[in-house]
Formats: C-alpha cells, sequence, structure tokens
C-alpha cells in the first residue's frame, strides 16, 4: 500500500517532505546538545563557585582560631562583624539557589509547552493532509489514507518517546542539583557552627583569664 502510496505522490512533494523531516530531526538533535552543554557547563561552574566558598570558609575558620588564640579584643571585633558579613553572604547564596531552582523549572515549563506546540501543529498538518486527500478519487483516497496514517503514527510516537526521555533525563539532572545544594547548604551550617562553638569558647578563655587576674588582685 505505501509503494501504491508513494507512486502516486508527485517525486518532487516526496523529496521536499522528506527534506523537511531530516532538517527538523537534524535541528532537534543539535538543539538538544547544544541545550544539554550549556546545563552540564552552568552546573559546572555552580559547583567550581561553591567549592570557592567552601574553601574561603576555611581559610576563614583558621583566621578565627589564630585570632582567638592571640586573645587580641581588636581581632574579636574583626571577626564578629567578619561573621556578620558571611552570614550575608551564606544569605545572598540562598536567595541566589532558589532563584536558580526557579529558573531551571521555568526552563523545564518552557521545553514542555515548546513540545505540545510541535504536537499541534503535527495534527494541524494531519488535518491539512486529510482535507486534500478528500479531493483525490475514493479507491487512491483509501489508500493514501491508510498509509499516511501509519506513517504519522510511527513518526509521532517516535517523537513523543524521544521528548519524554529528554524530560525524564532533565529532571534527574535537576533532582541531582537539588541534593547537591542541599549538601552544600548542611555542611555550610556545620561550618557555621563550628565557627560559632570556636568563637564562644574563645570568650569563655577570656573570662576565666579576667576572673583569675581579679582574683589574684
Amino acid at each position: 500500500n505505501f509503494t501504491n502510496c508513494t507512486t502516486a505522490i508527485p517525486l518532487t512533494f516526496q523529496t521536499n517532505v522528506l527534506t523537511e523531516l531530516k532538517k527538523w530531526k537534524l535541528s532537534l538533535i543539535e538543539h538538544h546538545k547544544l541545550q544539554m552543554r550549556q546545563e552540564k557547563e552552568k552546573h559546572t561552574a555552580h559547583v567550581r563557585q561553591l567549592s570557592n566558598e567552601m574553601e574561603n570558609l576555611k581559610e576563614l575558620l583558621h583566621t578565627y582560631e589564630i585570632s582567638i588564640g592571640r586573645k587580641d579584643e581588636v581581632v574579636i571585633t574583626n571577626l564578629t562583624q567578619a561573621l556578620e558579613r558571611q552570614k550575608e553572604r551564606i544569605e545572598l547564596m540562598r536567595k541566589f539557589t532558589l532563584w536558580r531552582i526557579q529558573h531551571v523549572k521555568a526552563k523545564q515549563e518552557e521545553y514542555a509547552n515548546r513540545i505540545a506546540d510541535r504536537q499541534f501543529r503535527t495534527a494541524l498538518m494531519k488535518k491539512v493532509w486529510a482535507a486534500w486527500r478528500s479531493l483525490s478519487e475514493e479507491k487512491w483516497k483509501e489508500k493514501v489514507a491508510r498509509a499516511c496514517q501509519l506513517r504519522a503514527e510511527d513518526v509521532c510516537v517516535h517523537l513523543t518517546n524521544d521528548y519524554e526521555a529528554k524530560i525524564a533525563e532533565l529532571t534527574a539532572t535537576l533532582e541531582q542539583t537539588k541534593a547537591e545544594i542541599l549538601r552544600l547548604h548542611s555542611e555550610r551550617e556545620q561550618y557555621e557552627d563550628t565557627m560559632k562553638k570556636a568563637f564562644m569558647r574563645g570568650v569563655c578563655a577570656l573570662n576565666l583569664e579576667a576572673m583569675t587576674m581579679f582574683q589574684g588582685k
């Protein structure tokens, strides 16, 4: 039946349809590769930034330990100010993380809308094809209808499977990124608790030394 369909349809029309389908497929593949490459680059940059922040926190903790060992009031005041600045940086990072998650969700919704739009255009093309087909003879119309319907259904099923796989892959990447962000938040909270405890130990040590001096006098 499909052989009869291809012999009945003009050769130029067949060539144009096949060419457009190939271009469409190549364009979709290239767009998906570009999008995945961009997401990987953004994720790598984000992880690198978080690693740098962790190194800065380690250096700041080391500075706290040295300053507390010196028992200098000026150094303690500076450390207190640095701690407040660090809290502000953590708050800004938290807001940036929430914004990034919302941005990824918006991109995912936009991608789903594009898929729905393509499905709509495909259905519209099928309707136009059915209208053109109705102008032909009855016997030839039935053969062409069966062949084209099977072909269109195969293409739609194939595209749907591809898009569902892409959406699942992007969703998995998003979940992995969320888990990484939660882990880094937990580590930052642990670092902050450690710095607070170290600061309090230094203050207690100063109080004990002051009491000792007063008792000696």
